[in-house]
Parts: C-alpha cells; structure tokens; sequence
C-alpha cells in the first residue's frame, strides 16, 4: 500500500468544483516522483494533516471525557435518596423510589456494565494501552457490551478513508491510499468531475466527427447508407474508449468521513469474505465490458474496523485457515485484500495491503477454547488480556441498586415499555437472587433477565397502563417459561394422567428422584430397584441410557451397598431403572442418593415413603454431596404433589424457592445416607434396625459430620 498513485492527477481545475467554503483537494503524487523510502513511510505512517472542518470544536473537546477520567467506580443512582440505615435489609439496597423513572442511566456504555468489574477494568486498560482481549464465559453475561464499550473510551485518533485505484501497469494489482477521514469524498469528487468533463468533450468531439462523415456522404459521395455505417463505427470506437475515463475513479472501500468515535464492527459468524475482504466476480472479463478490477474489491471487518475494535464472538466458530488470516493481520496491522473464491474472476485479483490496525475483542463459551488456533489466542494472550466472566456476584445493597439500574437501562434501551414500579423492581430482584443458584448471591446472566423485563413491559403496555406492576412481572415469569420448563410440566401432567407418578403410601425399591432439564427446569424421576438370584457372579445392571458419570455413580453406589447390607451380593443380580429418562437418558450423579435407598430397601424389604423426593450425590463413604440445581428440583417435587424433599446439607443456603412453593413442601437437609434412610423410608422397627446397623458399621462420623464434609465444597450443576 502506498499513500500515492501513479494514475494522472485531476487538473487544477477539478478541485475548484468541490463545493464552496472547502480546501482544494489534495491530490495523489506521481510514484515515479518519490523515492522508495518516502513510500515507505507514507505507508508506516498515519496521515496527520486532517481537514479542518472535520475537527471536533472545542467545545466538543471540553464535553468527551477521556480515559484518565474513567475508573472502576461508577455512580449508581446521581441524584437518587438512598437510605443506609435500611439499604442492607431493602431489595432496593436502601433506594428511594417510586419507579424507574426516577433512575438515571449513565450515558457511557461502560457505565452502564454492572458487575463485571474486573473485565470492565481490563476493557478500560485494553483501550488505553490499544490491547487485545478475550472474554471467555456464559451466553448474556455482556461480552459484546464491553466490546461496544471499548470503541467508545479509545484513544482519540486520525480516522482515515481507503481508497482504491487503478494500476495501468497492472489491473490485478490495484493501488491503495490512505488519506484523512473525510477527504475521501472530495477525491472522489474531483475525479469524477474531470472524468464528466473528459467525457463531455469527447462527446462533442465523437459527434462532431460523426456529423461530418454523414455530411461527406451525402454531399460528396451520396452514400447514405455508408455514412451511416462510418458514423456507428466512429460511435462504437468511442464508446469502446471512454471506458478507461471511467476506471480512473477511485474506489472508496472504507468511508470514516461521518464517523466520530472509533469504529466498531462485529464479525460474528462472518464468512471469510466478510472478514478478510474480498473481489466481487466479473461476469464479463473482456471485449471492454469488464468492470476495472478496482472497482469490485470490497473490504472486511478487519479493514472497516481499522483504528478501531474488530469483535468476533464464538471465534472459534471460524475456519482455521481463516483464523490463520486473521493471526497475520494482527501481526503485521495491514491485509492485502484478493477474491476469496477460487472459481471467480476476482481470485486473480490482489491488492496493495490495506490498513487493518484494529483491536481485536474475541469472545465464547468455555468450549470455545478447544476449537481455536493456539497461535492466534497465544497472539492475543501475549499481546493483551484473558478475562473470565463470572456468573454470580455477591449480592450487596450496591448490586441490588445497579440491578434497579439495569431494568431503568432495559426500559429506556426499548423505548417502548413503560417504567417499573418500586414492587415490580423489588420482584425482579429476587428473581436475580433465585436464579443465581446460590445463596447471597445475583445472576449476571442479563439477557435473560433482560427478556424477563420486556416480556412484562409488553404485558403492561398490552394493557395501556402507565407502569409495570409487580403483577405484570409474575405473569410475565409464567409467560417466559423456558422450552425445557414447559416440556418438564406437561411431563408432570401426563404422568399424572396415566398414574405414573406415586406420591402416597410406601413402596419397596421405588424412590422418587430429582433431575434438571437444561439450566432452569426441574422434574421428578422415578428410580426403581429390583433384586433377582444370578445366573452367574452378582452384578449390578442399570437401564435409562446412563452416561459416564451417572454409570460411576451406580458403581459408587455399589461399594457402598456391600459395605453397609448383611445380604451377600455375589450371588444377587440387582437391577436399577430410571423410569421414563427418555431418549438423552440420565447424566451427571446427582441421583445416587436415590440410587441408593432404591437398592437398599429392596434389598432389606423396607417400603420407601413415595410423598419423599430426593436429590444429592453420594461418595464412597456414605457422604451427601451437594449437587446444582436443587431450587428447581425442589419446585418440581412440589407440583408432583411430594410433601418431603431430601437435598444434601450444603445446598441449604441454596434454596431460594417461590413463595408458592413454601407451603406446600417440608425441606430436609442431611449429610449422610443414614439420615437419608431414616427419613425416607418407613415401617419402624427395620427402618430403625437398618439405620442403627448403618451407624454402627460407621462409626461415630455420621453422627459428628466430620467424615468427608462437603459443606464448604461448591455443587457444581449435575
């Protein structure tokens, strides 16, 4: 690339047609007047000589703040009373309002990020330092946020415009210019004006000629029909010619003129040609129909994104030899741009390297580290950040203040819902806190929050009412249902109609156990146990399309059983079933609890209590270990119509179940499996026999709780 061309300069003249009131146009130098290093350097460099009338005012300088301006704390609620004397204990964190509209919301896309306040200072640091950065977390925790972000607080720098030309010496090489933001347009101008005025007296030249050949053949030879022939053939010859007036117009491929931050392209799940640039196809290559080869080269993200952020989420979505691409554009900041088709004409077309100068703002999922190219996130990670989103943060009265904030964002972003009552912010709130899963603590999933929001802002305004009540919230939680949630209770209501859910009474090798369908869904499974003489050694056979970790769950549960029962299992076959798991069977082993007091009551003859549901892990020493999910399983065991729900003793602090729920459910923690069997299962004196034995074999650990504790572990969604 080269800030100059060797195409024939507009006459001084041209530049007198720019409109009134600007400079005249600066024109391209002739290649052959400079040397090599002066090329070079005008290809290094950026261009400082910026048109005047592109300057901000100053005026608008005293109004942008710059990144020293910015830092980690954000004013939450200007102008807002907040009440420290009851914020700890208030949803609202101590607010004092009557609704959203009483918020106001920062003008700064950076100030409007809440909780992620390590990425937000990275962003920040990234855009000051120009670094690249990879944010690595759940969908909806606000990755493209902090990219849009980012292009906001870059340094203040000179936008440039790209243009195209044609190269005589070659028309598959095309030459590339960069010049100011804004001084494009007036090249551009000037060019086609001298090409309009190059036409225009070739025109009057084309028919000058024309009328005196029609002239010769009438008056001198009186051949009409020959003159006519002369004249379309001078026509023709004319019209063949002026073509290459055309071609020496340059192409604009980048136009910065209008932009005033810096630029922001997302590139997610762009083809290469999007991403890299590419050269359209030419239906027709010759006979002086063609289109000039730099007239049809379009740019990528990479280069509309020079000076600026390129953000590409779930990166490695992309091809691997175009993330090799786009490892060299980050290296060397400028990318030549070719057709990206190998059967189209434009893949024998390349131009000169375009400036491609960007910050590169990558994003995905935990898988999507897997699928990447190690040299390119090594490129990022060594010449930038890795940043992990979290999930939960810890709910304090400033959270709870930015999560009023961010339904006042949500409402003005949409323009169309109506504000939120203080009650209906209050619900929202504790739908945050219930759908983190953990206890003191708020989700950071957003868009999912933030689609709770609208799905009740629409409710409301479907009503014509002036705010969102608390009521239109509720509507709205049964309204966003997930597919999972809707599918886990119309399973529940067609069990119930052919009686395959069992809530009373007592069953012997039956246990009612607790799954998760996708992230926030819960439904009851039934586990059932049967013991049969074998045919050869015992074994332990289990059906419901297990996976690996429930399959290591059953043989956990396998050790534990010969431990704990009198009943010798080498000449016992015993087979456990997870009723109806359908066709993705059962995962994760949350259900060995179940597992179990399934097996042990059909081995000892005991009746399990069916109002009793139950979920938890169990480890090899009869230990309950906490497992995810448990808010959703315990719903689930509610709407079954269970009394009693067993959940392991450190996913206490987890539960944050609906009031509807509350009553109609006994929760009990225990942290072995004696507490287990002694709540679950019934008829006294074996019931109290078993456990006693059970107590006996361990010891005093269970009684202690100091054998394994899992209290201080983490559940891990299961």
């Amino acid at each position: 690339m080269s800030n100059d061309t060797n195409v024939d300069d507009p006459p001084e003249d041209a530049s007198e047609t720019v409109s009134d009131g600007t400079d005249p146009v600066e024109q391209p130098e002739r290649q052959g007047d400079r040397s090599p290093l002066e090329e070079d350097g005008d290809r290094r460099n950026d261009v400082d000589d910026p048109i005047d009338e592109f300057e901000p005012s100053s005026d608008e300088d005293d109004d942008i703040e710059t990144v020293e301006d910015l830092g980690s704390t954000v004013e939450v609620d200007p102008g807002v009373e907040v009440d420290e004397e009851i914020a700890e204990d208030d949803l609202l964190g101590g607010l004092k309002i009557d609704s959203t509209e009483d918020i106001e919301v920062p003008d700064r896309l950076v100030d409007q990020v809440i909780g992620q306040d390590e990425a937000r200072d990275i962003i920040i640091k990234a855009a000051k330092q120009r670094r690249h950065v990879m944010m690595i977390g759940s969908p909806g925790t606000g990755k493209s946020m902090l990219a849009k972000a980012m292009s906001q607080l870059l340094p203040k720098e000179d936008l440039q415009d790209v243009l195209v030309y044609h190269n005589p010496d070659d028309g598959n090489e095309p030459k590339v210019r960069t010049v100011p933001a804004g001084k494009g347009e007036q090249i551009i101008d000037a060019h086609k004006e001298e090409a309009r005025k190059r036409n225009q007296m070739r025109s009057i030249l084309m028919w000058i000629i024309i009328a005196v050949v029609i002239g010769y053949a009438l008056l001198v030879g009186g051949q009409i029909l020959l003159g006519i022939l002369a004249a379309g053939i001078v026509w023709l010859i004319f019209r063949y010619t002026s073509r290459g007036t055309d071609a020496m117009v340059p192409n604009m491929i980048v136009n910065n003129g209008d932009q005033r931050v810096a630029p922001f392209e997302d590139a997610t799940g762009a083809h290469a040609g999007a991403l890299l640039g590419d050269v359209r196809h030419d239906p027709f290559q010759s006979g002086g129909m063609e289109t000039p080869s730099h007239d049809r080269v379009e740019p990528g993200a990479i280069h509309k994104s020079n000076k600026g952020v390129l953000f590409v989420d779930e990166i490695n979505t992309l091809d691997i030899r175009t993330q090799q691409k786009l490892m060299t554009a980050i290296q060397e900041g400028e990318f030549a741009i070719t057709g990206q088709s190998e059967r189209s004409s434009g893949a024998m077309v390349q131009t000169e390297p375009v400036p491609c100068d960007f910050i590169m703002v990558a994003a995905g999922n935990l898988d999507a580290m897997e699928n990447m190219h190690p040299a390119l996130r090594n490129r990022i990670k060594g010449y930038g950040y890795e940043v992990y989103m979290d999930d939960t943060i810890e709910d304090t009265p400033e959270m709870r203040r930015k999560y009023a904030r961010f339904i006042a964002q949500e409402v003005e972003r949409d323009g169309r819902l109506p504000h939120f009552t203080d009650d209906a912010v209050e619900e929202l709130i504790l739908e945050a806190k219930r759908r983190s899963g953990r206890k003191n603590h708020l989700t950071l999933l957003f868009r999912s929050l933030g689609g709770l929001v609208r799905v009740a802002g629409d409710i409301a305004r479907a009503e014509d009412r002036e705010y969102t009540t608390r009521d239109d919230v509720l509507q709205a939680k049964k309204r966003s249902r997930s597919i999972e949630q809707q599918l886990a209770d119309d399973y529940i209501e067609r069990r119930k109609d052919y009686e395959l859910q069992v809530n009373e009474g007592g069953v012997e090798g039956r246990v009612n156990g607790l799954a998760v369908m996708g992230e926030d869904s819960g439904i009851m499974l039934p586990v059932m146990a049967e013991i049969a003489p074998a045919q050869g050694g015992g074994q332990v056979i289990a059906t419901g399309k297990l996976q690996e970790m429930a399959e290591e769950s059953v043989q956990n549960v396998s050790a534990i059983i010969k431990k704990f029962s009198d009943v010798d299992l080498s000449e016992k076959d015993i087979h456990i079933q997870f009723v109806q798991a359908g066709q993705q069977g059962v995962d994760g082993d949350s259900a060995s609890i179940t597992v179990a007091t399934a097996v042990i009551s059909a081995l000892e003859n005991i009746p399990v209590d069916q109002s009793v549901a139950m979920t938890g892990s169990l480890s090899v020493r009869g230990d309950v270990l906490p497992v995810g999910g448990v808010t959703h399983k315990i719903e689930a065991a509610a709407k079954a119509g269970c009394t009693k729900v067993i959940i392991p003793e450190a996913n206490e602090q987890d539960v944050m179940i609906e009031e509807e729920y509350e009553d109609m459910i006994e929760i009990i923690p225990c942290a072995n499996i004696s507490e287990v069997l002694d709540v679950a299962l019934m008829g006294e004196p074996k019931k109290d026999s078993l456990v006693d034995r059970l107590k006996s074999i361990t010891g005093t650990a269970f009684d202690q709780g100091t054998v394994g504790s899992a209290g201080g572990s983490n559940p891990s969604p299961q």
